[in-house]
């Protein structure tokens, strides 16, 4: 067994105090967020774990990219028939989770997730390169296949086929917006003694309160 005892570090580099927050969490969400995209040793910012309960009561995590955050909550993109899909189709609710180790930040998000309109999923689809499109089409995601030749083989027939021509969103691919009812900021502090704060929301107020590190 490797003895992992003395892997820790000390964490000092900021601290988050109940005078300098927002109060709304979307806002101070924002601002770390902001901080975090103009780090220049973070590279992928906007990089989330999505972790969903399946049939067997299990949680899965997956790293997913967030596209977009309103006032609303935060979106992502995805393959409707894909585990994650199909998890959210029979429990509606999620928990989003940010990691930002340079900036000694982590962000948890509670959420329930809801399907955005279609001409959202749209516009999204038709922004990215031509060849993530073709991959949507191509892959069935979370689906046994054969070999990896057989997306290979079924990658260029597409890219013939939709050569001079406009990919169309499939119909079992697009966003889901994770409304939040519970967002945990947390700050490494030295010691151990990290400042974690917590909104929660009641009716349409956000309760703020400090959670023992």
């Amino acid at each position: 067994m490797e003895n992992l005892h003395d892997k820790r570090k000390v964490y000092e580099k900021s601290q988050l105090i109940e005078s300098e927050i927002k109060q709304n969490p979307i806002e101070q969400f924002r601002d770390w967020f902001l901080e975090a995209s103009e780090s220049s040793v973070i590279s992928e910012a906007n990089a989330m774990a999505v972790s969903t309960v399946e049939e067997d009561g299990c949680p899965r995590t997956r790293m997913v990219l967030l596209k977009a955050y309103t006032h609303e909550g935060f979106i992502f993109y995805t393959n409707y028939n894909s585990r994650k899909g199909k998890a959210i189709e029979n429990n509606h609710k999620a928990c989003l989770h940010f990691f930002w180790p340079n900036l000694e930040r982590q962000i948890i998000i509670k959420a329930n997730l809801e399907k955005v309109a279609e001409n959202l999923s749209d516009g999204y689809f038709h922004s990215r390169p031509k060849g993530s499109q073709l991959g949507a089409v191509v892959s069935p995601q979370s689906q046994i296949i054969p070999n990896k030749e057989f997306l290979e083989k079924k990658l260029k027939e597409l890219e013939k086929q939709y050569e001079n021509t406009e990919v169309p969103r499939p119909a079992n691919w697009g966003g889901y917006i994770a409304k939040p009812y519970e967002i945990e900021f947390w700050q490494g502090r030295p010691n151990r003694l990290h400042d974690r704060i917590m909104y929660q929301l009641e009716d349409l107020d956000w309760k703020i309160s400090r959670l023992a590190p």
